[in-house]
């Protein structure tokens, strides 16, 4: 397996982060984005990219020889408590989400462990929920409710 990210993955990843801080800011700050509030634009973004890293687990589960139950058991939890953060009143869904986020780059960590995803998929993982989860929490409690 390669030791480094292959640039579309550092490019598309990188590109996936943009609308966090832009929301984020805007909530932070208040503002509008064409007339639309910022606050459920960034929870549904945030809920669709936590629905994308239980899908990651899945995908992980689903190449491996071994292929364990738990693994794609564990897969959709991400989804689960994404979608239930959408029906959260502000500012508690982006707390939750932002909270989900950061700690699912963590639950993630056991895959490069295990073999089932390159080592630099983990590290990459780590600084994309990093920057995501801490722009949704400072949404979260930063942001008018």
């Amino acid at each position: 397996m390669p030791r480094n990210p292959p640039l579309a993955a550092l490019i598309l990843g990188a590109a996936g982060l943009i609308p966090f801080p832009g929301l984020s800011a805007l909530v932070i700050l208040g503002q509008s984005l064409f007339g639309v509030a910022p606050r459920p634009l960034l929870a549904a973004y945030g809920a669709v990219i936590a629905s994308f890293l239980g899908g990651l687990r899945w995908g992980a589960a689903a190449a491996s020889p071994e292929g364990r139950g738990a693994d794609y058991a564990v897969s959709v939890v991400p989804s689960l408590i994404a979608w239930a953060a959408l029906f959260a009143p502000g500012p508690w869904d982006l707390r939750a989400l932002g909270a989900l986020v950061l700690a699912w780059g963590l639950v993630d960590q056991d895959l490069p462990r295990r073999g089932l995803v390159p080592a630099w998929l983990g590290r990459l993982r780590l600084a994309l929920s990093g920057v995501a989860g801490l722009a949704l929490l400072a949404a979260g409690f930063l942001g008018a409710a």
